[in-house]
């Protein structure tokens, strides 16, 4: 699948103000306020911009960050990395492979099997959960 080129406006549509200030502006939420930092429930996080499948809430820890936090995406190239240099200080930033959008950050003190911390804006994530409707559940 290519890349999803959306312009600022299209994506201005689509999004709250709150949600395209962080995905499409790199903004950040401030800590214990976004929808998923402390959700328990099982699901796959997808991309809020384009639906992409990022990371699996089995994945997901309580890094006491005040963030969603995920040790690995369910495939290493459904994100992209790049270094960020901003607020005098470096960081690796996390984007949607697909659209680019901002994710948040990755840094390397989390938890086996791979050490890493995925610290993602819950604004750049939709939980898509296994729940049936009512109507699936009669025959």
């Amino acid at each position: 699948m290519g890349k999803l080129n959306k312009t600022d406006r299209e994506w201005q549509r689509e999004l709250s103000p709150e949600e395209f200030r962080i995905t499409r502006q790199k903004g950040t939420e401030p800590a214990f306020t976004g929808k998923y930092w402390n959700s328990k429930q099982d699901g796959t996080y997808i991309c809020r911009c384009c639906g992409e499948e990022l990371f699996s809430s089995t994945t997901k820890y309580d890094s006491g960050c005040g963030w969603p936090s995920f040790y690995k995406p369910i495939i290493p190239s459904a994100v992209e990395e790049h270094d960020d240099n901003s607020h005098g200080m470096h960081r690796v930033e996390i984007i949607c492979h697909h659209c680019d959008a901002h994710l948040g950050h990755v840094f390397e003190d989390g938890p086996e099997p791979t050490g890493l911390r995925y610290c993602i804006n819950s604004a750049s994530l939709e939980l898509k959960t296994q729940k049936k409707n009512d109507e699936e559940t009669y025959p």
